[in-house]
C-alpha cells in the first residue's frame, strides 16, 4: 500500500515560489490499477516523479508498505519495489534487450526466460532478444521492452507517466493489451498517469488532478461522466478539490 500524507512541492523561479502540489492526500490499495488524469499543467507529473523519488517532496510524508519512504532517492525506492516509467523511454547503445530484461530481474535468467517476458507484452522474442536498446527501436517498441522489464522485477508499484506519449496507434492498441493483462495478472499495484479514455476505461479508479490539488476521486462510472465531453475549463472537477479522496 502507498499512503501519501499531505504532499505539498514548491520550486522557485526567479526568486519567486511557485507551488506546484498542494497537500495531496492519497491512498493505493495493494494490488489496485488507478489512473491519474487532469488537465496539463495540474501537477500530475510532478506527482508522479514524488512518487517515484526523483523530486523530493518540499513537506509530507510518503508511507509505502507501512514504511517512511519520504527520503529515499529513485534508486533506493526500485529497491523497495517501485518501477518507474518515463515517458520517453531511455536508450541503452551497447546493452541488448536480453541484457537489460536480466538486469531488471536481479537474477542470471535464461534466455528462454527472458523471452517470456518480451511475449508477455507482444513482442516475437527472436527478432528482440539480441537487439541493442539503441535508437533502431520504434517508441512503442521501448515503451513495450520497457514494461517488460517492470514486469520481469516484479514490483510491487509500477507507475507510467503518459505511456502513451510519442506512439503510433497501433502501439497504443498493444499497450492497452499489455496494460489489462498486467491488470488481471500481476500481483502489484499500477498508477497510471493519463489523458486516454482507453486507459481511463480499465482503471479501479480514476484521481483527478487540478491545480496542484485532487479534485475528484471515485470509480470510473463516478468520473468519466464528469470527464468525457468536457473541456478542461469546464470539467466539474477541476474546480472544486474535495477533503477525503483516500479509500
Amino acid at each position: 500500500m502507498l499512503e501519501l500524507k499531505d504532499i505539498c512541492f514548491d520550486v522557485n523561479e526567479e526568486n519567486v515560489n511557485k507551488e506546484i502540489l498542494k497537500g495531496i492526500n492519497l491512498t493505493i490499495n495493494d494490488k489496485e490499477f488507478v489512473v491519474i488524469t487532469g488537465p496539463n499543467g495540474g501537477g500530475k507529473s510532478t506527482l508522479a516523479k514524488v512518487i517515484a523519488g526523483i523530486n523530493k517532496p518540499t513537506s509530507g510524508r510518503i508511507i509505502f508498505d507501512g514504511e517512511d519512504i519520504t527520503d529515499k532517492n529513485i534508486t533506493e525506492r526500485a529497491k523497495s519495489g517501485i518501477g518507474f516509467a518515463f515517458q520517453q523511454p531511455v536508450r541503452f547503445k551497447g546493452i541488448t534487450v536480453k541484457d537489460l530484461i536480466k538486469l531488471a530481474a536481479g537474477e542470471d535468467i535464461s534466455t528462454a526466460g527472458a523471452c517470456d517476458y518480451l511475449a508477455s507484452v507482444g513482442l516475437c522474442a527472436r527478432e528482440y532478444i539480441n537487439r541493442e536498446v539503441n535508437a533502431s527501436l520504434s517508441g512503442g517498441e521501448l515503451k513495450r521492452i520497457e514494461i517488460a522489464t517492470i514486469i520481469a522485477r516484479k514490483t510491487k508499484l509500477s507507475l507510467f507517466d503518459e505511456p502513451e506519449a510519442g506512439i503510433d496507434l497501433w502501439s497504443f492498441n498493444n499497450l492497452i493489451d499489455v496494460f489489462q493483462k498486467m491488470h488481471d495478472e500481476i500481483q502489484g499495484s499500477i498508477v497510471i498517469i493519463s489523458h486516454q479514455e482507453r486507459i481511463l476505461n480499465i482503471a479501479d479508479r480514476i484521481v483527478v488532478v487540478s491545480d496542484g490539488r485532487i479534485a475528484h476521486v471515485g470509480s470510473k462510472d463516478e468520473v468519466l461522466p464528469g470527464l468525457l465531453g468536457s473541456s478542461a475549463g469546464s470539467c466539474k472537477y477541476f474546480s472544486a478539490p474535495e477533503k477525503e479522496v483516500s479509500k
